[in-house]
């Protein structure tokens, strides 16, 4: 039973109650069951003295690997002490027992241990854990001490969840969430950042006790970091994956200088201002700022104007001083802006009777007295009678001039105008055919544009501020000046019959000037333009083909066409009538461009550039491509919104890249969902080359805000020698339903005068926000007082009614000799129409593999083409390079899309060096570097 019952030197006080506990004993083996194992009582026959107190219980234990684990019990007063496991009493030689004496009360303690294997947890099974407990009994009766639970200890290896590399901005909330592995104990999760434990105690701003997360409540930038996940129990422990952190620092513009001087000192010049991305600059891959960093304005130097000598007067009447004189005035110009008087005598004077003098002037030669007296007498009579004949002559002179002042001024108002229409209300058209326009508003709701009083008399309700018809008119007054059609210039290469669609050129007969009959054409009548067009033979190189000064271009990258073969491939943009009508509140946003021929199949998508005149810096609008069918219709491709793997469509401010895997005809439209929805327009104003006469007419234009639109304006011009007064503004016109207002301001007085009717005019919103067929202008008669006034100083203001507004300042020379040139377009952009190879990229074409062969290779941290188009903002629309073979090659197609005019390699070696692929400074690239690279990367490949 146990090693005090053994002890024969015990006192025979102790004897009566082991005999009890013999019997005990003897009564337990009776009753041992079937199958061998001890049944014991829960108590013994009760005996004097106290119960047992447990000094120690067993505690929760836990088996590590193979290694059993030891149950402790120790009470006093204790005769025996028994483990009772799972309900079952352990046998009694599985006990080790240990007996000794407490000092102090003098009772008797004892302490017992048995082993719990692993075998023997395993093998249980049961409704809860493996379990044991102490019984343990006195004289006075048992004690049951609390139940120990015994389990196996592990850990497993894989983590639930790893932590995940994050990149956020400075005092921005950073979570990395984990957690530990399965295990018992469960297991402790300690965060380690650069293999450098982390005491939340010490740091406030840091919080690890989340359910095992780490909390970083407002970033710093030297919270960047790897971030470790350690978990750890008394089997193991166990390292997560290590996550990432970059707190980034987006850039922040400093404030403007101030503008620079004037950079030429005489004429038209330019000043500027700059800021730079340091408040604060951008760190840790954190956006460059936004917008420009440099602004430039025109600004004009008044050039010092020398004073000149204008003819000399009429000689005046002989003076009783026997003088006349004669003047000159410094006004011929007159000098200004610190320029020089006139240098020389404003009068002269000289004695008028030959030598002689009358009255009391003696003779200037020696004269007898009676023929001086005679002479005298016949000279003063000459005198009275050519003073006489000189006043009438002045008077007869005065009356003409005021006649013709009087019939000029009424002129205006006479048979002079051809459309009497617009006068007087009428519903008269210069062409019968037309029906006049019913659904036109004739309210006018802007505030009265016209200077001269008598003006308001001839208002009426029905035309007076009605727009200009689309009926060009060319009249004797020159109350609207005719703008004329002209043919378009057309940049093409070799023209091969059956390569694309020709238009008919078809000329237009010009109004000649000095023809004195009405002419009066409908534009409806007028033939459309041919299309201009452009082409170029292309190879496995690819290249880029390039319509000059329209916005329009085609990306044919390298490989797109298989080897040993070559395609001439056209573009054209449609001049005319456009074919695609609108439906409802549709609106043609972009020219429609064909691209072909339509036969030819590419293995890599190409990419069309396409400019439009949305403006899309708001959600207001919901625009769509579109493409021509065989038969003439438009169907519709997709949404710029939508999700699509047949193309790709990304919208920048002024333009759209799509890529495409087949030519056709294109167009843009868009959908305003909004009354928010900006349409821009380009205004410009135009006038004569020079002046024969004292009649001068502005034309002010607005278009849509297109390279190609403003070209079509440009052309008319050159051909019927129209000079650019002014730099063209932008207009943002919303589609609220207002019209637009057109007025010429600040004539100078008693210099200039405007005819009557042509001071304000206002265009229906309809027309403006629909125009898409031909350029919408307005036609403004000036007249000079004198011959002498050479100079036109005035304001053109364009405003949409109760929304944008822009003023064109012209100043400028009537005199062509004095004109300024103003550039329409850059001249770099019609060098070359078509480029093929190497040199048609930015990107060398070894680089380019490089950075195809790094980035389409899948990498478990995220590096890879989805980074690559995420630094080069295309964040939507992935799937579509998913589908590609090679997705960053699409990538870098479009990027050389959106980057033909700079050429930015620079801000792509600072993308791939935010991802940490490559640390290239691309832009320090030399062109021997570029055609040495391409050159050794095709001759190794048999190019």
């Amino acid at each position: 039973m146990g090693t005090g019952a053994a002890d024969g030197s015990r006192g025979a006080r102790r004897w009566l109650p082991w005999l009890g506990l013999c019997f005990w004993a003897a009564g337990a083996a009776a009753a041992r069951g079937a199958d061998g194992s001890e049944i014991l009582p829960d108590s013994i026959p009760s005996a004097p003295g106290t119960l047992p107190h447990f000094i120690e219980e067993p505690e929760d234990a836990y088996i590590i690997k193979s290694n059993p684990i030891a149950l402790r019990c120790k009470a006093r007063p204790a005769m025996q002490i028994f483990f009772k496991c799972n309900g079952e009493w352990v046998h009694q030689n599985e006990h080790v027992s240990e007996e000794s004496l407490d000092e102090s009360s003098g009772l008797k303690v004892r302490e017992v241990f048995i082993n719990v294997t692993r075998q023997q947890v395993e093998d249980f099974h049961g409704p809860e854990d493996y379990w044991c407990q102490c019984v343990a009994w006195s004289h006075l009766g048992t004690s049951k001490s609390r139940k120990a639970s015994v389990r196996i200890a592990y850990l497993r290896k894989n983590f639930e969840q790893d932590p995940q590399g994050r990149e956020v901005p400075i005092e921005g909330m950073i979570v990395l969430h984990c957690r530990p592995p399965e295990g018992v104990p469960a297991a402790e999760v300690e965060w380690l950042k650069n293999e450098e434990p982390i005491d939340s105690e010490q740091d406030e701003n840091i919080d690890t006790r989340a359910d095992h997360n780490l909390i970083i409540r407002q970033a710093r930038l030297s919270d960047s970091g790897n971030y470790t996940c350690m978990a750890a129990n008394i089997v193991a422990k166990r390292r997560s994956l290590s996550a990432t952190v970059v707190v980034y620092v987006n850039g922040g513009w400093s404030s403007w200088t101030e503008w620079s001087a004037c950079n030429v000192r005489c004429g038209r010049g330019w000043q500027k201002r700059s800021r730079t991305c340091t408040n604060p600059a951008p760190l840790n891959g954190g956006a460059f700022c936004e917008g420009m960093s440099v602004q430039k304005i025109t600004c004009t130097a008044l050039c010092p104007v020398d004073g000149s000598w204008e003819v000399w007067s009429e000689w005046s009447v002989c003076s009783p001083e026997c003088e006349h004189l004669r003047i000159r005035e410094c006004t011929a110009p007159p000098p200004r802006n610190g320029g020089k008087f006139c240098e020389g005598l404003s009068q002269e004077s000289e004695n008028c009777t030959d030598g002689l003098c009358i009255l009391d002037k003696k003779p200037l030669h020696e004269i007898k007295p009676q023929r001086w007296s005679r002479r005298g007498i016949e000279n003063a009579s000459d005198i009275a009678l050519y003073s006489g004949l000189g006043a009438a002559v002045v008077a007869v002179a005065v009356l003409v001039i005021g006649v013709t002042l009087y019939r000029r001024s009424h002129s205006d108002y006479g048979v002079d105008v051809i459309d009497s229409s617009a006068l007087t209300g009428n519903s008269l058209l210069l062409n019968p055919a037309m029906q006049p326009d019913l659904t036109v508003s004739r309210t006018y709701s802007g505030p009265i544009c016209l200077q001269d009083p008598l003006d308001k008399e001839l208002m009426t309700e029905s035309s007076l501020f009605n727009p200009l018809s689309d009926i060009k008119v060319k009249v004797q007054s020159s109350f609207m000046v005719s703008l004329g059609v002209s043919e378009r210039a057309e940049y093409h290469g070799k023209n091969h019959s059956g390569t694309f669609p020709h238009g008919n050129n078809r000329g237009f007969s010009t109004i000649h000037p000095r023809n004195k009959t009405p002419y009066v054409q409908n534009l409806s009548s007028l033939p459309t333009r041919t299309e201009l067009r452009t082409t170029g033979v292309f190879g496995h190189l690819g290249g880029r083909l390039v319509m000059p000064n329209t916005g329009v271009s085609l990306l044919i990258p390298h490989g797109a066409i298989p080897e040993e073969n070559s395609w001439e491939i056209y573009m054209s943009i449609n001049q005319g009538e456009p074919s695609l009508q609108s439906d409802g509140s549709e609106v043609l946003l972009s020219p429609e461009v064909t691209c072909g021929p339509p036969d030819m199949l590419v293995t890599t998508p190409f990419a069309l550039t396409i400019p439009h005149c949305a403006d899309v810096s708001s959600e207001h609008w919901n625009i769509h491509l579109k493409k021509r069918t065989q038969q003439g219709k438009w169907e519709e491709v997709m949404s710029v919104e939508d999700e699509s793997t047949s193309c790709y469509c990304l919208l920048d401010p002024f333009a759209c890249h799509v890529l495409l895997d087949s030519f056709g005809t294109y167009a843009l439209t868009g959908e305003p969902i909004t009354d928010c929805a900006v349409k821009q327009l380009k205004v410009a104003v135009f006038g004569c080359m020079s002046c024969n006469s004292l009649d001068y007419n502005l034309r002010v234009y607005c278009v849509d805000n297109t390279p190609c639109a403003f070209q079509e304006v440009v052309s008319d011009e050159r051909h019927q020698g129209g000079q650019l007064l002014e730099e063209p503004k932008l207009l943002h016109f919303k589609g609220n339903t207002f019209s637009l207002q057109i007025s010429v301001l600040d004539i100078p007085p008693f210099l200039w005068r405007i005819k009557p009717f042509t001071a304000c005019q206002e265009v229906p919103f309809s027309r403006v926000w629909s125009s898409n067929r031909q350029p919408l202008h307005c036609a403004f008669s000036l007249e000079r007082y004198t011959p002498t006034t050479t100079q036109l100083s005035c304001k053109i203001c364009i405003r949409q009614l109760k929304g944008h507004e822009q003023i064109l300042q012209v100043q400028t020379s009537i005199l062509e000799s004095e004109r300024e040139t103003i550039t329409f377009f850059a001249q770099e952009d019609s060098t070359f129409p078509a480029q093929t190879g190497p040199k048609a990229f930015k990107i060398p074409y070894s680089i380019r593999q490089r950075i195809c062969a790094t980035f389409d290779t899948p990498n478990a941290k995220g590096k890879d083409w989805q980074m690559l188009a995420q630094k080069n903002s295309i964040n939507r629309n992935l799937s579509y390079f998913a589908t590609q073979s090679s997705p960053s090659a699409v990538i870098l197609n479009l990027w050389e899309a959106r980057h033909q005019q700079d050429g930015d390699l620079d801000s792509l070696a600072c993308a791939l060096e935010e991802i940490g692929r490559t640390h290239t400074k691309l832009s320090n690239i030399t062109e021997a570097q570029i055609d040495d690279a391409d050159f050794n990367y095709s001759r190794q490949n048999g190019l």
